[in-house]
């Protein structure tokens, strides 16, 4: 039985699906008993981690012009255009964790946190555009899951504003336009005969694996000395 677009979707975003008890940070967060350090640099470590991806996906948005695959560059060129606003959003997060603009400058990335963009990179210049956006919006099911956590719990256990965790929130809602653009992508790279049990699907494991690290990286800094 052929599958409609939305039904690849959804599979493979469930077979991606993270294990809940996966993320060693964010439960703690959730609780209040995350330690404050963490919060400053994963806003730090996102200030390397945003203008990145965004350089991605205006990269993966040339070359599907380049291919005629025009649904999946419209899908890219709307993520590039969402991590400029996320940037936007993550200064006030900066600021109110008292990290002052030399400082945040002088801040050296972790290899675990980093990782992740690393690999989006690769995938701009090596995966093909349709099996990207696949993986990508499987990804991007957990990360605004835990992006909505955040912003719940840092204005409930340590006293940030909602206008601080405006990055959080950002993530964190619906963007119908988006999914109706991955569905776009993905239905037109059906048409062209899009094999979502392969490549699509270890680039999504990969992304899975790096988007752990990061939060691994973040609950025990010293796992990256």
């Amino acid at each position: 039985m052929t599958r409609t677009a939305q039904e690849l979707l959804d599979a493979v975003t469930t077979r991606l699906a993270p294990d809940p008890a996966a993320n060693p940070l964010v439960p703690l967060f959730a609780d209040g008993t995350a330690n404050g350090s963490a919060i400053t640099a994963l806003a730090l470590e996102q200030r390397s981690v945003i203008p990145a991806d965004r350089r991605s996906f205006l990269h993966l948005a040339e070359r599907s012009a380049a291919t005629g695959e025009a649904e999946c560059e419209a899908f890219f060129r709307t993520l590039a255009e969402g991590e400029a606003l996320a940037l936007d959003r993550l200064g006030a997060l900066v600021a109110a964790c008292g990290v002052g603009e030399a400082d945040a400058d002088a801040y050296e990335p972790r290899a675990g946190c980093q990782a992740y963009p690393a690999y989006v990179a690769w995938l701009a210049l090596n995966g093909a555009p349709v099996d990207v956006v696949l993986a990508l919006t499987a990804n991007f099911a957990s990360w605004g899951a835990y992006c909505a956590t955040l912003a719940r719990a840092l204005p409930a256990h340590y006293g940030f504003s909602e206008e601080d965790c405006g990055f959080f929130a950002f993530f964190a809602e619906p963007a119908p336009d988006l999914e109706r653009q991955a569905l776009a992508a993905v239905r037109a790279g059906m048409e062209r005969g899009l094999d979502a049990t392969g490549s699509a699907l270890r680039h999504g494991r990969l992304l899975q694996r790096y988007e752990a690290m990061f939060w691994e990286t973040l609950a025990d800094p010293k796992r990256d000395l």
